[in-house]
């Protein structure tokens, strides 16, 4: 480590976020434009050379952080390059995106602020691509096989990655009319804009691998054709199969779920259209559930100019600090965070009747009820105690023009009918049944990421697409030299 006491005598700095008032008025990413760099490497300073690096562990990947760390605050941003690339096909969409389980892992988290693993992790992917160490890396030889897979996301890109690399001649069936998955419809422009997914799948596309784009396998492609083309099959098509609300007055107009909404306002951003069907523009939008993708919703809501936005979630309110009996170091702690898109919410004041970042917590919705045209307007709630009993006496109605439904995922969509054409078996929770080398029960086809694991983290969906690379590999060739050794679907990270 170039600075022994860089950890106490420097103190936390994250990149900071743009002025409220600027970023909502726009849809480029919340941080101020170079202002990461000229602070990262003290920032990497902090990094204590602990011996024990409890956040490689806490990362899905393995990421080598202390490594990478102490070679960012010597600037020596090749080598820096080539530690973080090891392990991560990605980092510049984990530097962005990921809720950094390696942080909350930090051995200076014990009893003080973690180092900035996350923003140092962008930093070194942002400045390998400006000083040109990423480039383009295709196999030297051949090895004749060929691979189908089908899903797009960061486990999907992932494992084609890896096995192009390798020499397998890889195709990527994608639904949707532009690679990407939920990084391109799903997650907004303002948490990672979509130049930055747009470079990698051209450098993919460099090393060799072919994308197959609107093409739904399973009624525009049987799967049993899919199979006959290719030597292996990896299905890594998310959990998309969104959770419901049954509540009376759900089929009023004017709920949808949160994955119906998100993907019509990057469409706008894709140019695909001037203003969203669903645009929150002038109205009372409330948003059922407390994860991320509702604060995607919220952040998304305020910028197309809603009237007012309310997020709900069924939780009470975390405290700030780590629960040491309930959640020890250097497990995940659930404490109160303040998102992007709540901080604008907040400041914004456009939840007058919740918090001041626009959530209401232990909050239970009971029912909708709308005009007489069918319109939803109302959203009626109870609070709620830690066991989600309603309390008495404390319900009440909340204006409701725009609700959105952010209740996660249970499983991939069965709707294309993929799996039941290749007679798949799945687990009790309907995510795809798989053994430790990640083989489904027909032979040949391989499942990985959130459609079998169920859903789960970026930092999980990329370490699950090489890993799965690497099963496949080993599969198609007695071996997986060329490949990191797989993961196995069953482990789990130290942090929740």
């Amino acid at each position: 480590m170039a600075d022994p006491k860089g950890f106490m005598t420097t103190p936390r700095q994250d990149w900071p976020r743009r002025p409220v008032e600027e970023r909502v008025r726009d849809w480029d990413e919340v941080y101020v434009p170079g202002a990461l760099l000229p602070i990262v490497s003290s920032q990497a300073d902090r990094c204590m050379d602990c011996g024990i690096p409890f956040c490689h562990d806490a990362c899905p990947l393995g990421n080598l952080i202390p490594e990478w760390n102490d070679l960012v605050s010597r600037e020596d941003w090749r080598a820096a390059a080539d530690r973080l690339h090891a392990t991560n096909n990605f980092p510049e969409f984990t530097g962005r995106l990921c809720p950094a389980p390696c942080e909350a892992g930090c051995v200076l988290a014990i009893n003080q602020p973690a180092v900035t693993i996350k923003n140092v992790e962008c930093a070194v992917a942002d400045r390998s691509w400006e000083l040109g160490f990423t480039t383009p890396r295709p196999p030297d030889r051949l090895s004749g096989r060929t691979v189908a897979v089908i899903g797009s996301g960061p486990t999907g890109l992932a494992a084609a990655q890896q096995l192009t690399r390798a020499g397998h001649t890889v195709a990527v069936y994608e639904k949707d009319d532009r690679v990407g998955g939920l990084l391109r419809y799903g997650i907004p422009e303002f948490k990672m804009e979509k130049r930055h997914l747009q470079r990698r799948i051209e450098q993919m596309r460099a090393e060799g691998t072919k994308f197959r784009t609107s093409t739904v396998v399973g009624r525009d492609i049987g799967a049993a054709e899919l199979r006959s083309r290719y030597d292996a099959v990896v299905i890594a098509t998310g959990a998309t199969a969104w959770r419901e609300l049954e509540v009376p007055g759900r089929k009023l107009d004017g709920i949808h779920q949160a994955m119906e909404y998100l993907p019509l306002a990057n469409r706008v951003c894709e140019g695909d259209l001037e203003t969203s069907p669903l645009s929150a523009a002038g109205k009372h939008v409330v948003i059922v559930g407390g994860g991320d993708t509702g604060a995607d919703c919220l952040g998304t809501a305020v910028r197309e100019g809603a009237a007012s936005v309310t997020q709900l979630d069924i939780y009470a309110k975390p405290d700030d600090e780590r629960d040491e009996d309930a959640e020890p170091w250097p497990t995940y702690p659930k404490i109160y965070r303040l998102s992007a898109a709540h901080e604008e919410a907040g400041q914004l004041r456009t939840a007058p009747s919740a918090d001041a970042d626009a959530r209401l917590f232990a909050a239970s919705t009971l029912r909708f009820t709308g005009d007489r045209s069918g319109h939803v307007r109302y959203l009626h709630l109870v609070e709620v105690d830690s066991n989600r009993r309603p309390l008495p006496g404390t319900g009440r109605a909340i204006p409701a023009d725009l609700v959105l439904l952010a209740l996660g995922f249970s499983g991939p969509d069965r709707r294309d009918g993929l799996i039941d054409q290749l007679g798949l078996e799945l687990e009790p929770r309907g995510t795809i049944a798989r053994d430790a080398d990640f083989a489904t029960n027909v032979p040949g086809v391989f499942a990985a990421g959130d459609a079998a694991r169920g859903q789960s983290l970026i930092v999980w969906a990329i370490a699950e697409g090489r890993a799965v690379a690497a099963a496949v590999d080993r599969r198609l060739t007695g071996g997986t030299s060329r490949l990191p050794a797989p993961i196995s679907p069953y482990d789990r990270p130290m942090t929740v």
